[in-house]
């Protein structure tokens, strides 16, 4: 076993520190406080050749690895969570799906513009009555001729307002539940589509969530993506693919909290010296650094199973539920440990701890991964 990033890894957590630290970094507090959409920083990303960092170089992208991927996703949540998110979702499930199960015509078309930028995806599958209940879905897609009629709405989606490109989960059965849905590819310019509502939301405030409206939409049948009735196995692989995704996000956000808590220790001085020189201090800062690290390896062996083409069903929910807790009680303490200080929105800490915590709810609560992983575990060791 070799703990060792390459160096290849290396140079891409490089690259993405130094643009997050210098690019990202500096108007992060503003992005948040006026939840804007930083449309600057995004077209230099693409610019940079960031939107296609997980599509493969026959496709003009970069073909990174997934621990690379994970790699980028923290330097970037780091900085901002929001900025993190909103890549994730393009070079994660936005991509994913279309990679495995899109036919070639649709890769030759659809995947270099994705790597390009000029595609930005979405990932529709929630809505007011189904998320984890993916069979309650009661958006449909009826055929008509040589076409889909799309009716329904998806509620909550990242990149929703700004995505050229939306994959989205609609019975094209009706009446069989999820052994009737289908994963269909919807661009923002199809006739009854329309983004109705974006959300103000408690933290990730920069990227954009929107509810979307499909009123008698249509697109072609070519835009079927893998088999008819086969949706759900897609959208519950691309969730696999993405959940690694959010702990690397859950684990920027608790790297930044804790070297933030861990200066103010060394420098904030009470009754004649640092306040780091307290024991109980000293040792909520040792479990939040062992806790990261655990987290972070169990985020790059998910990854690397991945990349192995191993399943990671059971490893990808361990490694979002165990990261995302722990990034929870790290920016808890860190806030504890600032004080006054760390409670307000002057104070970096105050944004990871709200940014941290939509990272237990989205792409599967911690609830549905804990059943996740209780059912791998029942079929490994319940015979």
């Amino acid at each position: 076993m070799n703990f060792e990033l390459t160096e290849q890894q290396l140079k891409y957590r490089s690259a993405f520190r130094k643009f997050a630290q210098e690019r990202i970094d500096p108007i992060a507090q503003e992005l948040d406080e006026k939840a804007l959409y930083p449309h600057d920083i995004f077209d230099e990303m693409k610019q940079m050749g960031f939107y296609g960092f997980t599509i493969r170089e026959e496709f003009g992208g970069s073909g990174a690895d997934s621990v690379s991927f994970a790699i980028a996703l923290e330097e970037l949540a780091r900085a901002a969570a929001g900025v993190a998110v909103a890549f994730a979702v393009h070079n994660s499930i936005g991509s994913f799906a279309l990679d495995v199960y899109g036919t070639d015509e649709q890769k030759k078309e659809l995947l270099p513009k994705m790597a390009s930028g000029e595609i930005l995806t979405s990932f529709a599958l929630t809505e007011e009555n189904a998320g984890s209940d993916a069979g309650n879905i009661e958006t449909t897609a009826v055929r008509d001729g040589d076409e889909f009629v799309i009716n329904g709405t998806k509620r909550y989606i990242t990149n929703g307002k700004y995505a050229n490109l939306h994959s989205i989960s609609a019975l094209t059965t009706p009446g069989r539940g999820k052994k009737g849905l289908s994963c269909l590819l919807v661009p923002s310019d199809a006739p009854g589509f329309r983004v109705v509502k974006t959300e103000n939301k408690m933290g990730q405030r920069c990227s954009d969530t929107a509810t979307l409206e499909f009123k008698d939409c249509r697109i072609p049948v070519s835009n079927l993506l893998g088999k008819e009735n086969r949706g759900l196995s897609i959208a519950l692989k691309a969730l696999d693919s993405g959940r690694f995704g959010v702990a690397s996000i859950a684990i920027g956000c608790a790297q930044a909290a804790f070297e933030k808590a861990l200066h103010h220790a060394q420098t904030r001085v009470q009754f004649g010296k640092t306040i780091i020189s307290n024991q109980g201090i000293e040792f909520m800062l040792a479990e939040m650094g062992t806790q990261i690290e655990a987290a972070r390896l169990m985020i790059y062996r998910a990854a690397w199973r991945k990349d192995q083409g191993l399943p990671i069903g059971k490893e990808a929910a361990m490694a979002k539920m165990y990261a995302t807790e722990v990034a929870e009680m790290v920016t808890y303490r860190a806030v504890q440990i600032l004080g006054g200080a760390g409670y307000m929105k002057e104070n970096d800490v105050e944004r990871y701890y709200r940014d941290q915590r939509i990272c237990q709810i989205y792409e599967g609560t911690n609830q549905i991964q804990r059943w996740v992983i209780a059912i791998q575990l029942i079929r490994e060791f319940g015979k």
